[in-house]
Formats: structure tokens, sequence, C-alpha cells
């Protein structure tokens, strides 16, 4: 009898341990075929699960000395309005050291904005500083960033497709709390930049929009607006009549 149940508490250890062994190869095998699949590509895996090349692993190298004339310029120019090391300030001033715009921001985005201002906004041009002194200030942004730039992709995206009469729909129940009827921003008293302004509208991509308002900005106050954890959980499509009635506000 004693022998008996020692037997069977020895079988039940056997089972245990090989159940316990074929978990062990089971996930060295996925471990192996997400390392195979990152080396295809020569790069690793981003925070959306996606594969980036190597090359896209990191934010580009500024030179120190831009970097630290960028600072002076900015410190002199900006500082005012966007705070130290650009964080912004809510109904002043957006951020421009989010790692979100960063990413999706392109140079010629930035630089023609501190060139040329926002009409009709806070942001005054700075054309007086010069292609150099602007791209010094571009430098010292670019240096806080702590991931790839991924602008020239969102770039390249479709052009929007979308019913600008179903857009002023959700732009008026959604977006206009913050950033004000017709995107007039802070102008009228909005938390959210004046993104209905051809000075924005000029330079900003159907890319560079569908991106924000997908996934937001964190740090800021403009959540992402797709996703089950949005703020709104818009369909692409209703993203797209936003995008598209965006883009005739300027007109009216």
């Amino acid at each position: 009898m004693h022998m008996n149940r020692l037997y069977r508490v020895l079988i039940l250890l056997l089972g245990i341990a090989l159940a316990s062994c074929s978990q062990d190869d089971q996930a060295s095998a996925t471990e192996k075929a997400v390392k195979s699949e990152t080396s295809a590509v020569g790069g690793s895996k981003n925070l959306s699960g996606g594969v980036i090349s190597t090359a896209e692993a990191a934010p580009a190298k500024q030179s120190p000395e831009l970097v630290q004339k960028g600072k002076e310029l900015y410190g002199q120019n900006c500082i005012f309005c966007h705070q130290p090391d650009a964080i912004g300030k809510p109904g002043i001033a957006p951020s421009l050291t989010n790692q979100e715009f960063l990413m999706t921001a392109s140079d010629k985005f930035i630089m023609g904005t501190i060139r040329d201002g926002r009409a009709g906004t806070g942001m005054p041009p700075f054309a007086h500083l010069g292609r150099s002194g602007v791209e010094a200030i571009l430098a010292f942004l670019r240096d806080h960033a702590k991931r790839p730039n991924i602008s020239a992709k969102i770039d390249k995206e479709k052009q929007v497709h979308g019913d600008e009469r179903l857009g002023k729909l959700w732009f008026d129940q959604i977006c206009s709390t913050c950033h004000g009827m017709n995107g007039d921003g802070y102008a009228r008293g909005g938390t959210g930049t004046a993104i209905g302004k051809v000075g924005f509208l000029g330079k900003a991509s159907d890319g560079f929009i569908r991106e924000t308002i997908k996934v937001g900005r964190t740090n800021t106050r403009m959540l992402g607006f797709s996703g089950p954890d949005g703020m709104a959980n818009m369909a692409d499509s209703e993203i797209e009549d936003v995008i598209a009635y965006l883009r005739t506000v300027p007109s009216k």
C-alpha cells in the first residue's frame, strides 16, 4: 500500500517535470523565432510589435556644437513661450520636445514653422535668424529625441479621401473642445493649438495629421483617438473625415 502511494507520487512529479520542460522548449522556440524575424531585417522590435531596422532604432546624432548654438538661440528667442527644454505650456505654446512630435515632424516642417511663424497665432516668424540659426534650433530640439524620426514614411502616406461634412460633425463634437471652433486654438481660449490655420495646414501632411490624431502626444493634453484606449476610439474613416474637413477650414 505504501509502495503504491509512493509510486503514484513519483509518476506525478515526473509528469510535472516533463510539462515544465515542454513549456520551456516552447518558450525557447518562440524566442528563437522572434530573433530570427528580427535578424532577417537587421533590426529590433519596436513598442508596437513591428520590426524596425537597425538604422531606425535610434535617433540621428546631432553635432554638439550645433546643439549648443541652438540652445543659446532657443534661450534668446523661444523659451519665453515654449518654456525651458521646450516642454510647452497649455494655452500658450505647444511642447516641441514631445517624443511623438519629434518622431513625426519633418525637418522641413519644423524649420518652416520657425522661419514663417503661424499667422493668426502667438507664433511670430523668426526669419531674421537665418537658415543657420534655424538649423541650430532644430538640432537643439532633435537632441531631445529618444526615438527614430519616421516623418519621411508618414509624409508619403496616401492623401485623405474623407467626407468633409461628416468631418465637421466629428470635429465639432470631439476636437473643438480643445482646438476651438474651426481650429482657432489658443486665440479662442482653447487648450489646443490652431490646427485650422493655413500656417499649420500649409505645412502639415495628411499623414502627419493622421498619425497625431491616432497616437496623440504623451505628456500633453493631446491624447490618441484610435483604439479601445483612445479618447473616442475613432474609426479610421472618421479620422479621414476630420482631416478632409480641416483642409476646407482656411477657406472659410
